[in-house]
């Protein structure tokens, strides 16, 4: 569950991002895992930043799309109620993404929605690729040249697993009311304040 030492080798790192960001809202620390094999020069920091970044947005990409499919089960109430959230998703998707992946958040949290709204895949796996190569170079830089001072504090706290299980099966429980919520809000009531140009349908083809 836990596999930090660098004894696993590339291949080890690419299956572990992978599996950790292929299963929704399971925080699987894989960037441990990267800031450990780039402490030192056993590895080539490159290589830990493009295998880690590269793997782990195939996975989300995976996401991506079932979250895209997804939405043909969705009712066409649900759909209705989404259709402003969707204008604003496609807006501004991409910038989300970016900082969704660039960033050590929760990204499903956004990208779920994106899947749902239908937002353009191609630019969603450019948007995340290029901040997961943002978040794995600063993990590998500040590792290689400061070693893991920073991260001792955590590591050495990790002796009995069973808090940290449970502490991601309430995590993952809390992020799917998330979505489940996000599903049932009114978009039309709540945009219709902030940004009424999601409920205008003619603003939207003249600014496409």
């Amino acid at each position: 569950m836990f596999p930090f030492t660098p004894e696993v080798g590339y291949l080890g790192l690419t299956i572990v991002s992978f599996i950790g960001s292929l299963i929704p809202f399971v925080p699987i620390p894989s960037f441990i895992l990267v800031a450990t094999m780039a402490v030192g020069d056993q590895f080539d920091i490159h290589a830990l930043a493009l295998i880690a970044a590269i793997t782990s947005t195939v996975a989300k990409q995976i996401i991506f799309y079932v979250s895209y499919g997804g939405r043909k089960i969705i009712s066409e109430k649900t759909k209705k109620r989404m259709k402003p959230f969707q204008k604003l998703v496609k807006r501004y998707g991409g910038s989300a993404a970016f900082v969704a992946a660039a960033t050590p958040i929760p990204d499903d949290l956004v990208y779920i929605p994106l899947g749902l709204a239908k937002y353009n895949p191609k630019r969603f796996f450019i948007a995340t690729l290029l901040g997961k190569l943002v978040l794995f170079y600063v993990i590998v830089l500040i590792s290689h040249y400061m070693g893991l001072s920073l991260l001792e504090p955590i590591l050495q706290d990790i002796e009995d697993p069973m808090p940290v299980y449970v502490g991601i099966v309430v995590f993952a429980i809390a992020m799917s009311v998330i979505i489940i919520l996000l599903l049932r809000l009114n978009w039309e009531k709540i945009l219709g304040r902030v940004a009424p140009w999601t409920l205008d349908d003619d603003y939207n083809e003249n600014h496409k």
